[in-house]
């Protein structure tokens, strides 16, 4: 067990604020992924939960509104440091068709945000805080979905190359989702109860792994 206290902020959408496919409701702490990997990590770290449903990287949007992180991510850094790791998972609302946006457009966006956290003081002592930036699996929109996100599923198989690269440029921790879990077939979009538990625990050894080698380091 570790002696020193981390704090995680889990910066994402509806999928890290715990979106219930067709109901708009929100899952319980205990079932959504963030809630998983912080009962499997344990009192050693503080994971602060920070999902907005519609959130974009750095669009803003014209019929939701109050949506653009790169308006809202400097305060919130702010008022949770200091902050040992911050998880960025966002890019999927940027693919709804109101924003005609490339895959490569949504990953500049995310490189955009990843630089803001690289150069904020918010870390300890300070400094930055490490980023594990993590790629949404590729959507499959159904029902009302489908023609909001016209467009979408090619795009967004395109996504996980792009962060990649963004994370090699920005020396960040990089994770797949595609690789973990996929959306759930209700609408396309979510995750059910099986791929928030699945998330969570590859999170949970993601993070631990990260920080132990920032310790150490």
């Amino acid at each position: 067990m570790m002696a020193t206290k981390f704090h995680v902020l889990c910066f994402g959408d509806s999928n890290t604020w715990g979106y219930i496919p067709l109901t708009a409701e929100r899952y319980p702490r205990e079932v959504r992924w963030a809630g998983i990997m912080s009962g499997l990590l344990g009192s050693d770290f503080e994971i602060i939960e920070e999902g907005l449903n519609g959130r974009t990287t750095v669009w803003d949007d014209p019929i939701e509104g109050d949506k653009n992180s790169l308006q809202y991510l400097p305060a919130c850094l702010e008022s949770h440091k200091p902050l040992d790791l911050v998880i960025l998972m966002l890019g999927t609302n940027d693919l709804k068709a109101r924003f005609s946006l490339t895959a490569l457009d949504i990953a500049f966006g995310v490189e955009r945000l990843a630089k803001l956290i690289l150069h904020s003081n918010c870390g300890i002592g300070g400094q930055s805080p490490a980023i594990l930036l993590a790629a949404p699996p590729p959507v499959l929109p159904q029902g009302d979905l489908e023609e909001m996100f016209l467009g979408a599923r090619e795009k967004s198989t395109q996504l996980a190359g792009h962060y990649a690269a963004v994370a090699e440029r920005c020396g960040c921790a990089f994770l797949d989702v595609s690789q973990v879990i996929a959306v759930d077939s209700a609408d396309g979009i979510h995750y059910n109860p099986q791929a928030h538990n699945l998330l969570g625990k590859v999170m949970a050894n993601r993070v631990r792994a990260i920080l132990t080698a920032k310790q150490q380091g």
